[in-house]
C-alpha cells in the first residue's frame, strides 16, 4: 500500500481504496483504485487535497485527464461503481495532452483510447485485482513513459524536492537546490503542472498539516505552524482555511470525534 497525504479521509464505510506502484516511475507515481457500494439514498464524501500533478482516471463510462486543484476537492460517491487511475508525474503532462496545463487546472478533459474493457475486467478479477489493474495500466502507458526527456526529469525532481525537503520553504531555495535560475524553474513547473513552484511547497505543507492533525488531534498548532515554516499560527490558519475549507481546529475536532 502506498500512503498518500492527499486523501484527507481515505476509504470509509462501503468504500475500498488501494494504491500501488506499477513501474514506469518517470511517468507514474502510483496507481489507485476505488470501489464503492453505497446504500440507496446515502453518499460517501471523499475529501482530497491533490498533489500538484495530473490524474488519469478511467471509470466505466471512459477516461478523463484531471488537472490539479489548489483547494480541497470533495467527491460524493453514490451507488455502486469503481475508478482505476494513475497519479502522474509532472513529466507526463505534455506527453498526454496538447492542452496547456493551466487550462486544465481544476478541470478535466476526455482521454480517448483508454482500455476500458480491460480495466473493467481487471478491477473485477477475483484473485488479485490490483495486480491485474497494474498490468493493464503498465501496458497502456509504457509508450508514453519511453518518451520522458530531460526537461521532464528535471521537473519531476523539482516536485520531489519540494515535497520531501521540509527545509525548502521558498521558490528561490528550490531553484538553488536544482542549480537553475528561479525563472527557469517557474517556466518548467508552469509548463508541466500549470501551477507555480511556490504551490509545490505550499501543497506539501498543508498536506502534512492535515495528516498530522488527523493522526494526532492533540498536535500543538503553534508548534506545527513553526515546523512547517509559517511566520506564525495566524498565517498558517489563514492559508489552511483558504485551501482546506476549514480551520485547523475544526480538523482536530473532527479527528477527535472520529476516534
Amino acid at each position: 500500500m502506498v500512503e498518500s497525504r492527499g486523501h484527507l479521509n481515505p476509504g470509509g464505510p462501503d468504500v475500498a481504496l488501494s494504491r500501488f506502484p506499477i513501474g514506469l516511475d518517470e511517468l507514474v507515481r502510483w496507481a489507485w483504485v476505488a470501489r464503492w457500494d453505497v446504500p440507496d439514498g446515502a453518499t460517501r464524501p471523499q475529501r482530497v487535497l491533490q498533489y500538484p500533478a495530473f490524474n488519469l482516471v478511467t471509470e466505466p463510462a471512459g477516461a478523463y485527464l484531471y488537472g490539479p486543484r489548489t483547494v480541497v476537492d470533495v467527491r460524493e460517491l453514490t451507488g455502486r461503481s469503481w475508478v482505476a487511475a494513475v497519479l502522474l508525474r509532472p513529466a507526463a503532462t505534455p506527453l498526454l495532452t496538447a492542452t496547456p496545463p493551466a487550462a486544465l487546472r481544476g478541470s478535466s478533459e476526455p482521454f480517448p483510447g483508454a482500455p476500458v474493457a480491460a480495466l473493467t475486467a481487471a478491477v473485477h478479477d477475483a484473485t488479485d485485482p490490483d495486480r491485474s489493474v497494474a498490468a493493464v495500466l503498465r501496458d497502456w502507458l509504457a509508450p508514453a513513459a519511453a518518451r520522458v526527456g530531460d526537461a521532464g526529469r528535471l521537473v519531476n525532481r523539482a516536485c520531489a524536492l519540494a515535497e520531501e525537503r521540509a527545509d525548502v520553504v521558498r521558490a528561490d531555495q528550490l531553484a538553488e537546490e536544482l542549480g537553475i535560475a528561479p525563472r527557469t524553474l517557474e517556466r518548467l513547473v508552469r509548463g508541466h503542472v500549470g501551477l507555480t513552484p511556490l504551490w509545490l511547497i505550499e501543497c506539501r505543507r498543508l498536506q502534512h498539516a492535515a495528516a498530522a492533525l488527523r493522526l494526532d488531534p492533540d498536535t500543538d498548532l503553534a508548534a506545527l505552524a513553526a515546523d512547517l515554516g509559517y511566520a506564525d499560527q495566524a498565517h498558517f490558519t489563514r492559508r489552511y482555511r483558504a485551501v482546506v475549507g476549514e480551520t485547523p481546529g475544526a480538523t482536530r475536532r473532527a479527528a477527535r470525534a472520529g476516534r
